[in-house]
């Protein structure tokens, strides 16, 4: 739903939050997946990279490798 209207905020907390998801339950047949989706969200941003949502993705991101 995010994705088709382009809210791109809304977007990278639900990728963030289902990448964490997988991350807790080391679905590692996930992880290509999941760092793949979560970085072509991420990549979009520009800016506000001192913001919660953004450092919670990077952390995320990192941790997938």
């Amino acid at each position: 739903v995010a994705r088709r209207r382009n809210a791109k905020m809304c977007e990278l907390r639900a990728t963030t939050s289902l990448c964490h998801l997988w991350l807790t339950q080391e679905r590692r047949d996930k992880y290509r997946e999941a760092h793949e989706m979560l970085s072509g969200v991420y990549d979009w941003f520009t800016e506000g990279f001192d913001t919660r949502d953004l450092q919670e993705a990077k952390a995320v991101l990192d941790a997938l490798g």
